[in-house]
């Protein structure tokens, strides 16, 4: 397993990732206006479902890399952290992801929502991408069972993943109509989640110099 510090550090991280709107939390936000808190939350247990797909994938791809080659693991962190802070950039200077009128969407039932919700997270590049750039940084390969490192640092992301959904689907029953209009919101929201792709590019590059360097 990962030192307590390095887990410590991998929550703080992911819980600013997961905070950063996406694909996934965008439907969940339209869903939970237009159908209710309910449904937001089915919503979020067929994304979910998705996200252990990823882990999984994940645990196999990354230690198949470990295993052919320690250099090649490393390349695949840093390039990690340099997409991380890439994306931070394209988020700033790019155009809004977050629809500002979007409204009358088509009521579902909940087994198509939890279908939904499982293809909109399996089929988001973005997630496989943020596993394959993100967890590397936190796994210690001179502790060993990179494999069960994956496995457990993706199990967590998992478990926050539900509960900072849970936490827009509860907000949007109330007050996602106003934040989806809301255009100081908008920017706000744009330069914040940039900044923190940024930040966790930076710090996934630092935590990779920590992991790398314990004995």
């Amino acid at each position: 397993m990962p030192t307590l510090g390095n887990i410590w550090l991998f929550i703080g991280a992911s819980l600013a990732l997961l905070l950063t709107p996406g694909p996934a939390v965008l439907y969940i936000f339209a869903r939970s206006v237009e159908q209710g808190r309910l449904a937001g939350f089915v919503s979020i247990l067929g994304i979910h479902a998705a996200t252990v797909v990823h882990v999984l994938v994940a645990v196999l791809g990354l230690s198949a890399v470990l295993a052919s080659s320690a250099l090649a693991f490393s390349a695949v962190k840093y390039a990690g952290a340099a997409y991380l802070i890439w994306l931070g950039l394209k988020k700033i200077f790019g155009r809004s992801e977050i629809p500002g009128t979007e409204t009358g969407l088509k009521a579902f039932g909940y087994a198509r929502l939890l279908r939904d919700g499982f293809v909109v997270n399996l089929f988001n590049p973005k997630t496989a991408l943020f596993f394959l750039a993100f967890l590397p940084q936190f796994v210690e390969v001179d502790r060993g069972h990179a494999a069960m490192q994956i496995a457990f640092l993706g199990l967590i992301y998992t478990c926050l993943g539900i509960i900072t959904d849970g936490s827009y689907a509860f907000a949007a029953g109330t007050a996602g109509d106003w934040l989806r209009r809301n255009r100081r919101y908008l920017t706000a929201e744009r330069y914040v989640s940039g900044a923190l792709l940024i930040g966790l590019g930076l710090t996934a590059a630092f935590a990779g110099n920590q992991g790398s360097s314990q004995s």
